[in-house]
């Protein structure tokens, strides 16, 4: 394992999973928030502060990273990007977890993923969608389930998904459980699963679940033959 600079944007369920996740996989990992020294929002996070994790600013969180993570409310993620700016962002991988809601429940990016925008937005940054597919839970633990799972990869840069490959790994993820889509435009196909997620979580009674891409026994078969 090489030891890597994490930062993570948010506060919410995702951020609180994953930063101790890969601190105790030997990371350093900080979180960023908008109010890092709020009493009540540290008070919160006591668990995830004794792993060894530590809250910033968002901007200094990006600062320090070397791998910056989005799991912010997908609707806001540009916005607050923009706050902490392309200069800071260049050259960064950025994985992308978010999926952004409307106030009615549908998708804030019904057409171009939210992946794509922000690397529209930011074309120096790298970034790599992954981990849109399955709850938090699921993220840290891929051993929970009863067989094994799929994540999915996208994005325009081999070796910043390479990066990303390593840290999945780092959580649990074998590599055979890991699956390239191509570019950063496949992360629509990503981002709007979320409704068959949310729709498979109401049938079954639980987030805790994954999905696998089973392939033909013979392996012959080819897209559109």
């Amino acid at each position: 394992m090489i030891r890597m600079r994490i930062g993570i944007l948010g506060t919410g369920h995702v951020s609180k999973a994953l930063a101790p996740a890969w601190a105790r996989a030997g990371h350093d990992v900080v979180i960023g928030s908008r109010r890092p020294g709020d009493p009540e929002r540290l008070a919160e996070m006591k668990e995830i502060l004794a792993a060894g994790v530590r809250v910033e600013g968002s901007e200094a969180a990006a600062a320090h990273a070397e791998v910056l993570v989005n799991a912010t409310p997908g609707a806001d993620s540009v916005a607050l990007l923009d706050t902490i700016g392309a200069p800071t962002l260049a050259g960064k991988v950025l994985l992308d977890v978010a999926v952004g809601f409307l106030a009615d429940g549908t998708l804030s990016h019904p057409v171009v993923s939210l992946g794509e925008e922000i690397q529209q937005a930011f074309p120096d940054t790298r970034v790599v969608k992954t981990f849109s597919t399955i709850d938090r839970g699921v993220m840290v633990a891929p051993d929970s389930l009863e067989g094994p799972s799929t994540v999915f990869l996208s994005g325009e840069d081999a070796d910043a998904k390479q990066v990303v490959r390593g840290l999945l790994t780092d959580l649990g993820w074998s590599g055979d459980s890991v699956l390239d889509l191509g570019g950063i435009a496949t992360a629509r196909g990503q981002e709007h699963f979320a409704d068959l997620f949310l729709a498979i979580a109401r049938a079954t009674g639980t987030y805790e679940f994954g999905i696998r891409v089973v392939l033909p026994a013979s392996g012959t078969d080819e897209v559109g033959g």
